[in-house]
């Protein structure tokens, strides 16, 4: 019932829009201040991996996320260097325009919950609610946005695409 509410009612919808542009700002500019004022990863990485979150028996929770952190993302801090701030700001223009939500929603999870297994806890969780609701949403959340042509568009292309191939196998 919630999950069909969230998918198909317009109102929800409506709702949807202001959560997404509220999270999209936020992202946004965060993207944009690591963007223009420089952001530098390694420091954070290097701290996140030699300070991993513990649990009460004094074990590292995410044993498997300080392995990443320091078998890849350390030894490529540049990759990250970039990734972050552009990856921030792509996915906060995608939730405030409703251009691909779904996908912006995702990976706007992705690294709340990446920066959160790095013991940051900040405005994570909160966040991580508002994109959760926001990519089971699908294509409601961006109903008022450009999701509203973009989506159709895609749709249209991509079934011409797959039956052009099927035409093509069948001769």
């Amino acid at each position: 019932m919630i999950v069909n509410a969230l998918r198909k009612n317009k109102i929800v919808a409506g709702i949807l829009a202001i959560v997404r542009i509220y999270l999209g700002y936020a992202w946004f500019t965060a993207g944009y201040h690591k963007i223009i004022d420089g952001f530098d990863a390694s420091g954070f990485l290097q701290n996140a991996a030699a300070n991993p979150v513990m649990g009460p028996d004094g074990t590292p929770v995410y044993a498997w996320y300080t392995t990443f952190l320091e078998a890849f993302a350390i030894p490529n801090a540049d990759l990250f260097n970039f990734l972050i701030p552009w990856g921030e700001a792509a996915v906060g223009l995608g939730l405030m325009l409703g251009c691909l939500t779904t996908t912006a929603a995702f990976f706007a999870l992705v690294m709340n919950f990446a920066f959160f297994f790095a013991g940051t806890v900040s405005h994570n969780p909160t966040d991580i609610l508002m994109g959760f609701f926001i990519a089971v949403a699908g294509y409601n959340a961006g109903h008022y946005g450009l999701d509203r042509w973009v989506i159709p568009f895609i749709r249209k292309t991509v079934l011409k695409q797959t039956s052009t191939a099927a035409t093509n196998e069948t001769l």
